[in-house]
C-alpha cells in the first residue's frame, strides 16, 4: 500500500495557481471581463492576469480582487482563528498566549564506540 501522507502537501507555486484559477472560474461564472474587474478592484488588467495565472500575485492585489467579488468573507477560512482552543485556555487560566516559548533542547546522548566499555 503507498504511503499518501505527502500527497496533500503542495507548494507554494501550486497554491497561488490553484487560487488564480478558483478566481478565474468565479469571475466567469458571475460573466465579469477581467478589464471590468480589474477597474473595480483599482488594479491593472496585467496584474489580474498574473493573479488569475499564480504568476506571484500580491497579498493586496488578491484582497482587491476578493472584496470586488465579494468573497472577501471567505479570507477567514485561510487562518484559523487561534483563540479558539479550548485546553489552551485552561492551560493559561482564561488568558491568552503572549509569547512563544523555544523548544526544549533534547538529551545528547554519548555516541557508542567501539571498544567502549559499558
Amino acid at each position: 500500500m503507498a504511503d499518501n501522507r505527502h500527497t496533500s502537501v503542495k507548494t507554494p507555486a501550486t497554491i497561488s495557481r490553484d487560487i488564480g484559477e478558483k478566481l478565474e472560474r468565479l469571475r466567469l461564472s458571475r460573466n465579469i471581463t477581467q478589464a471590468e474587474l480589474a477597474q473595480d478592484a483599482g488594479i491593472s488588467e496585467r496584474t489580474l492576469r498574473r493573479l488569475e495565472s499564480g504568476d506571484n500575485p500580491t497579498l493586496d492585489s488578491l484582497i482587491r480582487v476578493l472584496i470586488s467579488l465579494k468573497v472577501q468573507q471567505n479570507v477567514d477560512l485561510l487562518v484559523p482563528d487561534p483563540r479558539v482552543r479550548p485546553i489552551e485556555r485552561v492551560r493559561t487560566k482564561g488568558g491568552e498566549r503572549q509569547r512563544s516559548s523555544s523548544t526544549k533542547p533534547t538529551k545528547k546522548t554519548k555516541q557508542w564506540e567501539w571498544g567502549a566499555k559499558k
